[in-house]
């Protein structure tokens, strides 16, 4: 399989990328991919990167950072090409752009329930810490009503 040509996003990707978040599952009724997908190229802590395959957008990892740790969302691979280590390579170059940063530590929340993607991360040695994950929406708009999965 040839290299994956990883890049940021560009203007005209957005819409490939929201696609491929969709096909992935990534996307939730009160996450609109177009609204983080701007949000994160506009932030200078954030980039969005993009890997391609032949001129197809295949696979996507978005990092950002607080000055003190990273963080990693929407890390995708398109369900096609999954187990032939392009998950692997846009996580390298995500950790890349963190590191060239000066961030030292990324850390990472998974769904307990998907063990598919916790066995994929701990195959990269990320290590499960113990920790609670609180979180309060300060925006009550975006709020969606139920309990979240």
């Amino acid at each position: 399989m040839p290299a994956l040509d990883i890049r940021e996003i560009g203007d005209d990707d957005v819409e490939d990328v929201a696609a491929l978040w969709k096909t992935c599952g990534l996307t939730r009724p009160w996450n609109d991919p177009h609204a983080d997908i701007a949000f994160a190229r506009k932030c200078e802590n954030a980039t969005l990167l993009v890997g391609r395959l032949s001129g197809s957008i295949v696979a996507s990892a978005m990092a950002g950072h607080d000055g003190h740790r990273g963080t990693v969302y929407y890390v995708t691979v398109d369900p096609d090409l999954q187990g032939k280590g392009l998950g692997r390579a846009i996580m390298a170059a995500a950790e890349d752009w963190l590191r060239k940063r000066g961030v030292w530590k990324l850390n990472l929340m998974v769904r307990e329930s998907n063990t598919p993607v916790i066995d994929f991360y701990e195959a990269l040695e990320y290590e499960r810490e113990d920790r609670v994950n609180l979180a309060k929406w300060i925006d009550l708009s975006k709020k969606p009503s139920g309990k979240m999965p």
